[in-house]
């Protein structure tokens, strides 16, 4: 029986790979990876006679080298060999730290104002050997792809997740609120205004993420396109516009201020359904004692969270 040719195939050989299609050349890629040029095309050489197509062009003088559809193809496999590889390792790194080393967890801004402060301290006095390492992005897909690559154990997300290798947990749902300037006719109504009304107004808004989409959908569903008059990834921003009279916002409400008094909060009643925050890992990861405890300590608190009183 003939071995098959891709029995022979080596990780430095998908590392290199990925490295020329990120730097353009052979040369910045053998620099990166400390490597001489000739041991690069040495590499990809055997790439290629183990996988029977040219993966590279090489047009040669000062044109830039460019990858086949078939090196393409393959990148794409090594990308998500090397999202396993790096998995791996911190699985290996969280098994050997048991219940203690690091923790890591990505979080969002509303999720660090309202839920990470409680959480945070109620953790530390239970798991004082543990040490919390947050990454904090308004870009939620970039926290997501983290825990992919095994650079976060945990993160915090609107639900639901798109598909993949995650596992959730359902912690908070935290309804929409329409933000007006105090003394707005708006907040005066004896109901909710309807996405019509609301849609009729200048809006400040949130950059888009999960739960703005989920926002601008329905406000669409009324016939009328809406009107952003700006867009920000700062809570304070956006509720500080409204205050001043520039226009009116429909938020979560975690990412309000309640105490502020240039402002009303009318509740919409479920005309916007809440979002859906939750906890997501990767499935396939070894979940560390620490995780395990992280996770139950956040559905704890928000719990809490939710039963608490609305403001006056």
């Amino acid at each position: 029986m003939k071995p098959d040719r891709w029995l022979g195939l080596d990780l430095r050989h998908l590392v290199a790979l990925k490295t020329i299609a990120d730097e353009g050349s052979f040369g910045r890629a053998a620099e990166r990876l400390g490597y001489t040029q000739s041991a690069i095309s040495q590499q990809i050489a055997t790439l290629e006679r183990i996988v029977g197509l040219r993966l590279i062009e090489r047009p040669g003088g000062p044109r830039p080298i460019s990858l086949t559809e078939a090196g393409r193809i393959l990148l794409r496999h090594a990308e998500a060999i090397e999202a396993r590889i790096l998995a791996a390792k911190a699985d290996m790194s969280a098994l050997e730290a048991g219940d203690a080393g690091r923790l890591r967890v990505g979080t969002f801004q509303s999720v660090g104002t309202r839920v990470l402060p409680t959480l945070l301290r109620r953790f530390s006095e239970d798991h004082p050997g543990v040490e919390i390492v947050l990454r904090e992005s308004a870009d939620e897909v970039e926290l997501l792809e983290m825990v992919e690559r095994g650079e976060l154990d945990l993160t915090f997300w609107t639900l639901p997740v798109p598909a993949g290798p995650y596992d959730t947990v359902e912690l908070l749902r935290d309804p929409y609120v329409l933000v007006v300037p105090a003394g707005s006719p708006l907040a005066e109504l004896r109901r909710p205004p309807t996405l019509k009304e609301i849609a009729l107004q200048p809006l400040v808004g949130f950059s888009r993420c999960n739960a703005m989409d989920e926002v601008e959908s329905h406000l669409e569903s009324t016939g009328r396109t809406p009107n952003f008059v700006f867009r920000s990834d700062n809570n304070g921003t956006v509720q500080g516009l409204v205050g001043a009279g520039v226009g009116v916002s429909v938020a979560p409400l975690l990412t309000v201020d309640e105490d502020d008094e240039s402002v009303a909060v009318v509740d919409l009643q479920g005309r916007i359904p809440p979002r859906v925050i939750g906890l997501v890992w990767h499935r396939d990861r070894h979940r560390s004692p620490a995780a395990e405890a992280f996770a139950k300590t956040a559905i704890a608190v928000c719990r809490e969270l939710a039963r608490e009183p609305a403001a006056a």
